[in-house]
């Protein structure tokens, strides 16, 4: 019987999700953790904090929301409604889990995060309210969710913005 590389991604994402812990090779675990939605504060479409840590999901970049702290003066063309789709996904969850890749310049926790088993960010470009940005940073040390996210990118619409990583050099004031 031979599974392909979804089935087997999907299986591991699942042990993640049921809370087991794992190595992906043979000297590295994960660093995961459960979030309770209620604990959750959400900032945009790709970013939130979990109590007080800042938290921005790795492997995506959804369209940006005014932001006059970060010179982002304006809305880009689907950031409310990415954003209101991750608040949908995490006022429905009944188990989010995050798995940590080390941080990032804003000292933010890059992570995967699953709703229910699901991975975040490739809900969010399945449903073209986000790029893959993997492809740009590298996997962060978590490749079997980078693959996951890379596949999804590839079978999915380009999204109808502006990348989000070019509107903001466009956009951005200083």
């Amino acid at each position: 019987m031979r599974l392909d590389r979804y089935a087997i991604i999907s299986t591991i994402m699942l042990f993640i999700a049921n809370g087991m812990m794992f190595s992906v090779h043979a000297h590295t675990h994960l660093d995961w953790g459960i979030c309770e939605k209620q604990r959750i504060h959400l900032d945009d479409g790709d970013s939130f904090s979990c109590d007080k840590e800042p938290i921005r999901v790795l492997g995506i970049d959804t369209p940006e929301i005014k932001h006059p702290d970060h010179g982002i003066m304006k809305d880009q063309p689907f950031g409310q409604a990415a954003a209101k789709r991750t608040k949908e996904l995490i006022t429905a969850a009944k188990r989010i889990v995050i798995v940590r890749g080390g941080k990032d310049p804003y000292n933010r926790t890059l992570a995967h995060v699953l709703i229910d088993g699901r991975l975040l960010g490739g809900i969010l470009l399945k449903e073209g309210l986000a790029y893959e940005n993997i492809s740009r940073y590298g996997d962060n040390g978590l490749p079997v969710f980078a693959l996951e996210i890379m596949e999804i990118a590839r079978i999915s619409k380009k999204p109808a913005f502006m990348d989000p990583h070019l509107w903001r050099k466009k956009n951005r004031k200083k």
